[in-house]
């Protein structure tokens, strides 16, 4: 929910006058203490949210996938340059889910199977 600047600003105003601390107006107003210290910081509203681009080039990600299908996110992560988080949400854009074999092999290693989704002309 977001306030007013008014009501920001009347709040904040009161703070001021009566030397109330952060805790009191909040309980006063019934709004977060961390609210109130915020507003104190920077009265006025976000209005854009300061991302960078995106690193990771989903087509060089998909051809990645099909070469090494087995790769941890780590390590895709690190032939792209991005984070972990990051290429899990690439991974997530694209529609690509891990499988894995429920079978035990013999040696103890399960298979894992990476499944892209199916293409649209395909």
């Amino acid at each position: 929910m977001s306030y007013d600047i008014k009501m920001r600003q009347h709040i904040l105003k009161i703070r001021a006058l009566e030397g109330l601390s952060f805790s009191k107006v909040a309980k006063r107003f019934g709004i977060s203490k961390q609210t109130v210290y915020n507003w104190s910081k920077r009265i006025e509203e976000k209005k854009t949210r300061i991302k960078s681009t995106i690193k990771i080039d989903m087509k060089e990600l998909k051809e990645d996938i099909e070469m090494y299908p087995d790769s941890y996110q780590y390590e895709r992560a690190a032939r792209f340059g991005a984070s972990q988080g990051g290429m899990w949400y690439a991974l997530k854009r694209l529609g690509v889910t891990y499988k894995k074999n429920p079978q035990a092999s013999q040696g103890g290693f399960r298979k894992t199977i990476c499944v892209l989704p199916k293409s649209e002309g395909a």
